[in-house]
């Protein structure tokens, strides 16, 4: 809107024509300047939701770290970690397990190394006994080569009748020439616990063993070892139904060149995996674990989880710590920095307390309660509702107004406080939903490598395969002994917490 001021003219027109005429000159323009004023701030209130829109990146919101691309900043200036500095020592954790290079008690060879000659007088010490031995040990890898098995089955003639009898060969041995467990656990190793291409394995073999596989034989081997993981995921996701606790997430993979869905349902000791071309509970009704699970999940609110009611639901805390922390940053509201040191104060007491004092006192919930009311309050004072825009010219909107992001957040803490609180009620129940996370950043560093998948077979493949190794190595078991067990008819099956 232009504001159009009174020329000297008409002010001495309404001036010779009365008070009245004064005013409605002046109205005029107020009216104008009000409307003006309204556009203004229409247009701030634009501009700060574009910048706080520019301004997101993967410290302080959901967004994956990938999508900040060459917008991330340098280590100096990026934003600060959601941990304070200074809680945890540099280096090697309390409780990581050490990998020192030690001595060997039982060493696979020894090499005797003679003395002849006195190193003084050059006396012959041939005949001299031994006195002592001073001993290095060096931890090498040996030469490495196919070694091929000739396997030969005896024919005999019986004298008696003339029938021909042949030996029984081993179960596994089915062809004149074939590839036995070793070569395929290495096939099926690199591609899938290290994301190795298929090419590349292949040049793994040529480079270590002399010995080229083709790439056919190496996909090959895939199929073959999800076929015989396939009890041991159905092991898993029993484990997972009968769970106390278990963690959910979903993130997009690339299937044919088209966007499809991975979805993990896993906890610190059980990791299952599902690719579907759907996103919400069609593909998690067909993974079959959420529709029978009644103990509680842990998710992001993404609003498809809430569809199942025979669970407990925790939401995810570290969510809720980077959007506080945008809305500090991109807002200036004080109440998101106080939220967000309650929580972390309720994480720190609860971790204090330990699992065997049972949980808090009566006293400590209902102060951190007290506490968390009153700072949503406050957010609801620093965030009013804006009043309805009656505009009749334009029709009105179906469905929910939209709202600025801290009002989101704010509806959420007050109507979802006993799922963002959880952990305090409920030990068991953690602070966030890391361990979905971190197992579906897993399976994302398979996109990045590969670019997606050829074939939607491949990608089931490779999802049931990759459960099968995370949850191997979540009970200490060696990924490659896990793969080559399954190979050889003995897949690691997973037991229950309570056994």
């Amino acid at each position: 809107m232009h504001l159009r001021t009174p020329t000297r003219e008409e002010i001495h027109t309404a001036y010779d024509q009365g008070e009245e005429a004064v005013v409605e000159l002046f109205a005029r323009v107020g009216a104008q300047l009000e409307t003006l004023a309204q556009q203004l701030e229409k247009q701030a209130q634009a501009l700060k939701e574009l910048r706080a829109r520019i301004e997101k990146n993967s410290s302080n919101s959901s967004q994956p770290p990938s999508s900040d691309g060459y917008r991330k900043r340098a280590p100096k200036k990026r934003t600060a970690s959601l941990s304070k500095s200074g809680e945890k020592p540099n280096g090697g954790q309390p409780g990581h397990e050490g990998h020192t290079l030690e001595r060997s008690g039982s060493p696979d060879q020894t090499q005797a190394h003679r003395v002849e000659h006195c190193e003084r007088c050059g006396k012959s010490l041939n005949e001299v006994e031994v006195s002592g031995y001073e001993e290095r040990q060096v931890f090498d890898i040996p030469a490495m080569r196919i070694e091929v098995t000739a396997h030969r089955a005896e024919i005999k003639r019986c004298p008696e009748c003339g029938t021909s009898t042949r030996g029984k060969f081993p179960d596994r041995v089915t062809q004149s020439v074939q590839y036995g467990s070793g070569v395929k656990t290495w096939a099926a190793y690199f591609p899938n616990q290290h994301y190795v291409s298929v090419e590349r394995t292949a040049q793994i073999f040529e480079d270590l063993v002399g010995h080229r596989i083709s790439e056919a034989t190496i996909l090959k081997s895939g199929e073959e070892l999800s076929g015989h993981v396939e009890p041991a995921e159905a092991a898993v996701k029993e484990h997972l139904c009968q769970a106390e606790v278990m963690n959910v997430d979903e993130s997009g993979m690339r299937v044919k060149g088209e966007l499809q869905w991975l979805h993990v349902a896993s906890n610190d000791k059980l990791t299952h995996y599902q690719i579907h071309t759907k996103r919400g509970q069609e593909a998690m009704d067909e993974a079959g674990v959420l529709p029978r699970f009644t103990g509680t999940v842990v998710h992001d609110h993404w609003k498809p989880y809430f569809r199942y009611e025979a669970c407990s639901h925790a939401l995810c805390n570290v969510h809720h710590l980077r959007e506080l922390r945008f809305i500090e940053q991109q807002y200036g509201q004080i109440w998101a920095q106080e939220m967000a040191t309650l929580l972390l104060d309720i994480k720190a007491v609860v971790e204090q307390t330990g699992h065997e004092a049972g949980g808090l006192t009566w006293e400590q919930i209902q102060d951190f309660e007290r506490r968390y009311a009153l700072i949503v309050n406050q957010g609801y004072e620093a965030n009013p509702r804006p009043p309805p825009q009656e505009n009749a010219d334009k029709p009105k909107k179906r469905g929910r107004p939209k709202q600025p992001p801290a009002r989101n957040l704010l509806d959420r803490l007050r109507d979802f406080q006993p799922q963002v609180l959880a952990f305090m009620y409920d030990f068991r129940v953690p602070f966030g939903n890391n361990q979905g996370e971190q197992d579906v950043r897993m399976m994302k560093v398979k996109q990045k490598v590969s670019g997606g998948f050829r074939t939607a077979e491949g990608a089931g493949h490779f999802a049931r395969i990759r459960g099968y190794i995370s949850t191997a190595r979540k009970n200490a078991v060696n990924a490659f002994e896990a793969i080559q067990n399954a190979f050889e008819g003995k897949p690691f099956m997973p037991f229950p917490e309570t056994e």
